[in-house]
């Protein structure tokens, strides 16, 4: 039938979406503008606070533990505060946060404070980014649907690799340039800019349980969220894919004392600190563009053990080219996490989002901070090639038993997701206004969307 068509069909199953397809969603061009400005400011704080520290004290213990510390927090309160996302507008919730990061922030740029005080600002600061971590991915299902979802994630960790990569290999010159104070400052900066443009490019939405709003019940959101994640196999598998990253970051918090072993500049450590995200990157291309979704899903498995096994290398001490290898090799094999985070959005209800994104995801931070931070002690009486070495042996160890368990719910959770897989596709010659999630210009303003210094570190799935 010729002419416009205003209505929608179903996109196959296996039909894979495109980069371009994503960006043409306004909605999605704010938090992903957002995202990138705010990991722009993250790596130059980072690097500083690893070098700064090591510089200071030659020692791998404190050096991860100040690392760590921008995991610890959600142990704390990350799944309790990650229900906000569910009791509040996820935007409110999102431009709340980085309005209140962006002052704190800013205090300690032009505040000279002690070290337990600096300390005491970035675990608020770090706390504040589970609220909005979980607001930020609960929204975006509703912003991106099916496998423009599975894209779009991937064009977040693209974007999120691609900047710690960049960032880390320019950071230790940068902040040798500005000083530390001023990259607090443009860290700080980039908080308030997020807030700006999520204010002007994400529409309002209401809250998802607006009779819970009132009675504030996070301790018993939480809880529905564990008996929620926990409670399912496949949710219970997924998720445990996901907290598997707590062994291959433990390379990232050693790459300070890691680098001494071959000479210890900020370059170096910058490097070391660019290879896994570079693998990354090219990895979430490779999965995200070239393999089928269901084929995503059949190579979860063996992806989980590629993310763990390169760094077992670690332990025969190569040289630094080959250090930074197999680091990328690992970080290539993390990929598969754009897999598990596609097949746990398609599981949970869209009500109870939030509060099992933000449980996953606090989580990870959790287990990535407790990771680094028992692989710093392990460094300084074994040293940091050896922990590498064995976190890579602990990591695969674990990754082959999920597999084997994996294996045998992968069936269902693939027939879920062909069941799911039925987003609304505007037709190529719509209007931009009538794509799905993307609110026409006139109302996208409408009232109602990893690290020291704040780094709003972005967890890889789900």
């Amino acid at each position: 039938m010729a002419g416009r068509q205003t209505g929608r069909h179903r996109r196959p199953p296996e039909e894979q979406a495109t980069y371009r397809e994503v960006f043409a969603v306004g909605e999605f061009r704010a938090l992903w503008l957002a995202q990138a400005l705010s990991f722009v400011g993250d790596q130059l704080a980072q690097v500083a606070l690893a070098v700064l520290v090591y510089e200071h004290t030659s020692s791998a213990l404190l050096t991860a533990l100040t690392y760590a510390l921008t995991y610890i927090p959600p142990i704390v309160g990350g799944p309790v505060l990650s229900g906000l996302a569910d009791l509040f507008p996820r935007r409110t919730v999102m431009v709340v946060c980085d309005v209140l990061r962006a002052v704190i922030v800013a205090v300690m740029a032009v505040t000279a404070m002690p070290i337990w005080g600096l300390c005491a600002l970035v675990f608020l600061t770090v706390l504040l980014g589970a609220p909005f971590t979980a607001a930020r991915a609960a929204v975006l299902p509703d912003v991106l649907e099916g496998d423009r979802y599975v894209a779009g994630s991937a064009i977040n960790n693209i974007t999120h690799q691609g900047a710690q990569m960049l960032g880390f290999l320019a950071g230790g010159a940068i902040v040798a340039v500005v000083g530390t104070y001023e990259a607090l400052a443009l860290d700080a900066l980039t908080f308030g800019l997020s807030a700006v443009i999520l204010v002007g490019g994400l529409r309002a939405r209401a809250a998802p349980r607006r009779r819970e709003r009132e009675s504030l019940g996070l301790w018993r959101g939480t809880r529905d969220g564990v008996r929620l994640v926990f409670g399912d196999p496949k949710l219970r598998s997924l998720v445990s894919f996901a907290w598997l990253c707590a062994f291959y970051v433990i390379p990232e918090g050693l790459a300070a004392p890691y680098a001494a072993t071959f000479g210890g500049s900020a370059v170096t450590v910058g490097l070391l600190m660019s290879a896994m995200p570079t693998g990354m990157v090219v990895g979430a291309f490779l999965f995200s563009r070239f393999v089928r979704p269901t084929n995503r899903l059949r190579a979860m498995g063996w992806m989980s053990m590629f993310a763990c096994l390169p760094l077992i290398g670690s332990g025969t001490h190569p040289p630094l080219w080959g250090v930074v290898v197999l680091w990328a090799l690992a970080g290539a094999g993390s990929a598969y996490q754009l897999a598990a985070n596609a097949a746990f959005v398609a599981a949970v209800p869209p009500a109870g989002r939030g509060q099992a994104f933000g449980l996953a995801q606090s989580g990870i931070l959790a287990g990535q901070g407790l990771g680094i931070l028992a692989g710093g002690a392990a460094a300084q009486v074994l040293g940091p090639e050896t922990v590498v070495a064995l976190a890579g042996v602990l990591g695969l160890s674990a990754a082959a038993m999920l597999t084997l368990v994996w294996n045998q719910i992968r069936g269902g959770v693939m027939s879920s997701m062909r069941e799911s897989a039925g987003p609304a596709v505007v037709l190529p010659d719509a209007a931009p206004a009538d794509v799905p999630g993307q609110a026409p210009p006139h109302a996208a303003g409408a009232l109602g969307d990893d690290q020291p210094a704040g780094i709003r570190r972005s967890a890889p799935a789900p």
